[in-house]
């Protein structure tokens, strides 16, 4: 048996749903359950990865900055 959500099934068995209908239901909901949570988990992981690049880039760039005041090739 695949992974159920137990209060929606007893939820929809109290409405009037037949039990299969109500653990198809409640299996379809434990699905998308899990598919969310494994977006959630890659969109904090890639928010991390684009929040480094960000850090990094502004680093190289005030790196070529002063690099650039000392040699006199900003004007």
């Amino acid at each position: 048996m695949a992974l159920q959500l137990g209060a929606l099934r007893e939820a929809l068995i109290d409405a009037g749903a037949s039990p299969e209908k109500a653990n198809d239901a409640a299996e379809e909901v434990a699905s998308y359950e899990n598919r969310l949570a494994s977006i959630e988990t890659k969109l904090a992981l890639l928010t991390w990865m684009v929040g480094t690049n960000v850090a990094m880039t502004f680093g190289v760039l005030w790196l070529l900055v002063r690099v650039a005041s000392k040699t006199g090739a900003l004007g």
